[in-house]
C-alpha cells in the first residue's frame, strides 16, 4: 500500500513524517510512505501532477499542500486559486482515474463565524476572504470529481514546532518586547499539527477507508476547547514562563487584508465517533508542543 503525502515541508507534512519516524501508530507496516515537496511533485503545473501519477502507482494520497498565506491571498487570487482549486481539481481526476482514496485538509474559513455555536459538516459555508474562497472551492470539486472515496478534513489555527505559526510568533515577539497587542474577540480552537496527523493516520489505516467504497465525507478536526487569539497567547506565555505583558484589543484596531470569522470553533463529534478518536484540549495539545520545542 503506498501512501502519497503533498506539502512535505509544511508543518502537516512534517508531522505526519515525524510520527511515522516515531512508529507509535499500529497497522501501518504493511505502507510504503512516498513524501513530496514542489520539487517532485509541482501542484502548480497541472501537466506535471498528470505525468507524476503515470509513473507512480499510489493508493492514497494525503493532500497537505496548500495556499495559506490569507492575507496574500487578497492580492495574488490567482496563485491562491490554482494551488487551492485548481491544483485539488486535478488530484481529484486523477484519484478517481486510478481509484485512489484521498484525503484533503481544508479550513475553518469556509464559513463565516456568524454562528455561535461549533460549526457542523453539514453547516453552509460562506468564506469572507480569498482563501476561504478557494479552499470552498476545492472541496466542490472533490465533492463533485468523486462522489466515492475521498475525505475532506476541515481544521484551523494550526500549530506545530515547524514552520511559521502563531506559537512560535507569540513567542518570539514576548521575547523581544515588554508588551503586545492581541485581538480578543476572534474564537477558534488551536490545532496541534502533530495531534491531527495522528488522527490522520488512523484514519487511514482504519480497514473501513481502505477497504470499503465510502460516499466522499467532510470531517471537522481541531482539538478540543475554545480559545481566542488573546487566551491563546496568554497560555503560551503562562507555559514558556516568558515576562510579557498581553493586551486584548478588538478586530478593529488590527486590521488585515483579509477579513477572518469571528467564531470557527468545528464540531468534533462526527469524527471522534466514526474512527473512535481521543481528542486532546488545546492546552494539553500546547503543553506537549511547547516541550519539544
Amino acid at each position: 500500500m503506498k501512501i502519497l503525502i503533498t506539502g512535505k515541508n509544511g508543518q502537516l507534512g512534517k508531522s505526519i513524517k515525524r510520527l511515522l519516524d516515531e512508529k507509535c501508530i499500529d497497522n501501518l507496516s504493511s505502507f510504503s510512505f512516498i513524501f513530496t515537496s514542489r520539487e517532485e511533485l509541482n501542484l502548480e503545473n497541472l501537466e506535471n501532477i498528470q505525468s507524476y501519477f503515470v509513473s507512480n502507482d499510489i493508493d492514497v494520497i494525503i493532500n497537505c499542500a496548500a495556499y495559506t498565506k490569507v492575507d496574500q491571498a487578497e492580492e495574488d487570487q490567482n496563485q491562491a486559486n490554482l494551488i487551492n482549486h485548481n491544483a485539488v481539481r486535478e488530484l481529484a481526476k486523477i484519484s478517481k482515474k486510478y481509484k485512489i482514496k484521498l484525503i484533503h485538509i481544508s479550513t475553518d474559513f469556509v464559513f463565516n463565524g456568524h454562528k455561535e455555536e461549533p460549526y457542523t459538516e453539514d453547516d453552509e459555508p460562506s468564506p469572507l476572504n480569498i482563501y476561504g474562497e478557494t479552499k470552498l472551492a476545492g472541496e466542490l470539486a472533490i465533492i463533485s470529481t468523486m462522489p466515492f472515496n475521498s475525505i475532506i478534513i476541515r481544521t484551523g489555527w494550526v500549530y506545530s514546532e515547524f514552520g511559521n505559526n502563531f506559537v512560535k510568533t507569540i513567542l518570539n515577539l514576548a521575547s523581544k518586547n515588554n508588551a503586545l497587542d492581541i485581538v480578543s474577540d476572534q474564537i477558534g480552537t488551536p490545532t496541534y499539527a502533530y495531534d491531527l496527523a495522528h488522527s490522520i493516520l488512523n484514519i487511514v489505516s482504519d480497514e473501513n477507508f481502505l477497504e470499503n467504497e465510502k460516499p466522499t465525507a467532510i470531517l471537522h478536526y481541531s482539538n478540543e476547547g475554545e480559545s481566542s487569539w488573546y487566551e491563546f497567547a496568554k497560555e503560551i506565555i503562562s507555559i514558556s514562563g516568558i515576562n510579557c505583558n498581553l493586551n486584548p484589543i478588538k478586530t478593529k484596531d488590527y486590521p488585515l487584508p483579509a477579513k477572518r470569522p469571528k467564531y470557527s470553533i468545528l464540531s468534533k463529534k462526527k469524527i471522534s465517533q466514526e474512527y473512535s478518536l481521543n481528542i486532546d484540549h488545546w492546552k494539553d495539545a500546547l503543553k506537549a508542543c511547547l516541550q519539544n520545542l
